[in-house]
């Protein structure tokens, strides 16, 4: 049984609990962060951190935890749960006013803290890589601050469940005829050997992975293009990818049932997945 981490408290999976008047439960009103573990060690654990104080800024919601408390409790947990491989899901939400009103609860309110980690063997050998992912097009219909990672991730899940029911991976969203990005990652195309990514804004995610995987491209002397792109010109693309915290790199093979370049996993990605991973491994805390 795992050991969660809920409110200061280090406790049994089946005795965490938070209140029916929580804030996240009742109005979504709450923010998360996922990092990935590899090795018993913390993946880019200061973007995340980083990511996590702007996106609680940007709702006015206080932050429960010192920095070097998180890291204690990141660090208690692979620890306490023997996670060698894995992911630890943080998520803050404004807590519990002690009833369900749309206003915000009044200041002081104590934000709810909730930590817990996911075992995955094998995360970074994810047999995916190897062959890559079929995704389709979605139009997207999420709220309009996608910059803050926030748990509304309801069309998200609808999202991936129509890539389920159409027997893909994963779904591109597409707003005004261009592609914002995956349903949990950052998009991608290579053409001509640059590597083309939308631009930072509201409209996406800042991607802890995404930034960390530009940065190393940069240092490898590829070629990358900020801008936005549509479905016609990712199918056209010689090859695509996504960056996560979980996925890393993972190249996307075929759009909308048409294969992408050659239809098999390309060499920009294969070699800023191999790049990403050792320099992340070698960066782990």
């Amino acid at each position: 049984m795992r050991t969660v981490y809920v409110n200061g408290e280090f406790l049994p999976e089946d005795r965490a609990m938070v209140s029916v008047f929580d804030r996240g439960f009742l109005m979504a009103d709450g923010v998360y962060e996922v990092v990935s573990v590899l090795d018993g060690k913390l993946l880019d654990f200061e973007g995340h951190l980083v990511r996590l104080k702007r996106s609680l800024a940007e709702l006015s919601m206080d932050n429960p935890l010192p920095d070097a408390d998180y890291l204690t409790v990141f660090r208690a947990l692979v620890r306490e749960n023997g996670i060698v491989d894995g992911l630890i899901y943080l998520q803050v939400t404004r807590g519990n006013p002690g009833d369900r009103d749309f206003a915000y609860p009044p200041a002081g309110t104590k934000p709810t803290l909730v930590m817990f980690t996911q075992s995955k063997p094998g995360l970074a050998e994810a047999p995916a890589a190897r062959t890559g992912w079929r995704i389709i097009s979605i139009e997207d219909q999420r709220w309009a601050r996608r910059d803050i990672k926030t748990v509304q991730l309801l069309f998200p899940s609808m999202a991936k469940m129509e890539a389920k029911a159409r027997g893909v991976d994963d779904a591109w969203m597409v707003e005004d005829g261009l592609v914002t990005e995956g349903t949990s990652n950052n998009a991608y195309i290579v053409k001509n050997g640059t590597i083309v990514t939308r631009a930072l804004s509201n409209d996406i995610l800042h991607g802890i992975t995404r930034a960390a995987v530009l940065r190393y491209a940069a240092e490898a002397q590829m070629r990358v293009e900020e801008r936005s792109f549509s479905i016609d010109e990712a199918q056209s693309a010689d090859e695509a990818f996504v960056t996560s915290a979980s996925a890393f790199v993972m190249p996307v093979v075929e759009i909308d049932g048409q294969a992408v370049g050659s239809g098999q996993v390309g060499p920009v990605a294969r070699r800023l997945r191999e790049i990403y991973l050792e320099e992340s491994r070698k960066a782990a805390i």
